[in-house]
């Protein structure tokens, strides 16, 4: 599943769609068919690009839960999910290297120096195709001091490639309690698949999003500057709407968009 998962984002990811209907229009020659496909591949690469596409798709999924507040109450521990750790770049340099989604490392220091108490968990393995990736558990196990954090007091999980893997193996390796309070920091698009995988898998947690590509009403009515900007968002979303369907029609979520 993990394998096909990967196989299938690559050749369905709309920029690199776009791109091959353009290569192969303009390959056909000045057959009628080809000349379409080309120009209809630049003029939806140009649309998507420009256009606040990406923002229309991401709102719903950033705005599904809210905040967390901080309301006083224990905090039981704070789960932080991966995708923000260049692994083998940082292993390479030696030094922490992140990625776009930074901000769950950073929120994951904030938490543990406002909650001295709490437990820390860093779920992540490799999301390599290939054998040989390194698990960015791995790497924040070794550069973790760099984020002020003693790393003996993280729980390193490195074995899961997925969401539905995090939640089966963070489960299993802690164990909750019922009513501990536990903080689930991952990126606001992501959320509303990992809050459905969790509670699939028998852990409620409390959504902590970070990472929001969002902001203000006027995102909706605003292009972007760049098409390699648009696009981009536009394959984050589209990949995450895909990841919600795939969880829903292979039972990993009970609902297609989990919400509060």
């Amino acid at each position: 599943m993990f394998a096909l998962s990967k196989i299938g984002w690559f050749l369905l990811t709309p920029s690199n769609l776009l791109i091959v209907g353009a290569v192969v229009g303009a390959l056909a020659g000045r057959r009628r068919w080809g000349r379409y496909l080309c120009l209809a591949s630049l003029t939806a690469a140009l649309l998507l690009g420009l256009s606040p596409a990406g923002f229309w798709l991401l709102v719903p999924l950033e705005n599904r839960f809210p905040v967390s507040p901080e309301d006083g109450r224990p905090v039981a521990g704070v789960i932080v999910l991966g995708g923000a750790v260049q692994a083998d770049t940082s292993l390479a340099r030696g030094q922490l290297v992140t990625g776009d989604a930074s901000e769950r490392v950073i929120a994951m220091a904030d938490l543990a120096r406002r909650h001295p108490e709490a437990r820390i968990v860093f779920s992540g393995g490799s999301g390599a195709l290939v054998k040989g990736g390194r698990p960015e558990a791995e790497a924040v196990r070794l550069h973790g001091a760099t984020l002020g954090i003693d790393p003996g007091r993280i729980l390193f999980e490195d074995r899961s490639r997925t969401t539905a893997e995090n939640a089966d193996e963070v489960r299993r390796l802690l164990a909750p309690k019922p009513g501990e309070r536990w903080l689930l920091v991952t990126s606001a698009w992501h959320m509303p698949r990992s809050v459905g995988a969790f509670r699939h898998a028998g852990f409620d947690v409390v959504p902590y999003p970070v990472d929001f590509r969002t902001g203000a009403p006027g995102d909706l009515l605003a292009g972007t500057t760049s098409v390699g900007s648009g696009l981009a968002r536009v394959d984050l979303a589209v990949r995450e709407w895909a990841g919600l369907l795939a969880y829903r029609l292979s039972g990993r979520t009970d609902s297609l968009l989990p919400g509060p």
